[in-house]
């Protein structure tokens, strides 16, 4: 029971990773087009960046997610030969995972990265602005 539902648990955490990747472009581009400064905080920018290189690198490497192992791990110690978590688990899992030759994905995750690495240029993110410091009066 605790490896099925640890691995349903790693389900939501790699669609909340993917939905982060996917929605954070989404955003910064309206957020552009509305000119929100949000979107130019440097930290999220830069986060957002690295998620995406880091599925474009496990791709081009053939490496296989490690969100993915550990719940296919989870999945076989509880006795499951297929993916049949509870119910929000399993339509996550049907979100995410699909059927298609390696090479597209390849394809798919690196033009992305391409996408939110053109956004550096077309709104780069914005450094934190220090605070003036206040000097005393005498």
């Amino acid at each position: 029971m605790l490896y099925r539902l640890t691995a349903d648990l790693i389900v939501v955490v790699h669609a909340a990773y993917a939905s982060f990747v996917v929605l954070g472009l989404a955003a910064i581009l309206v957020g552009i087009a509305r000119k929100w400064e949000w979107v130019r905080n440097l930290w999220f920018r830069l986060l957002h960046l690295l998620a995406i290189l880091l599925v474009v690198a496990e791709s081009l490497w053939g490496v296989m997610c490690p969100l993915t192992t550990w719940e296919q791990s989870l999945r076989t110690r509880a006795g499951q030969a297929a993916y049949r978590g509870d119910f929000i688990a399993n339509w996550v899992h049907e979100l995410l995972f699909f059927d298609a030759p390696p090479w597209v994905f390849t394809v798919c995750y690196t033009l992305f990265g391409m996408a939110v690495l053109a956004t550096f240029i077309a709104a780069p993110p914005r450094w934190p602005r220090r605070k003036a410091l206040i000097e005393p009066r005498e």
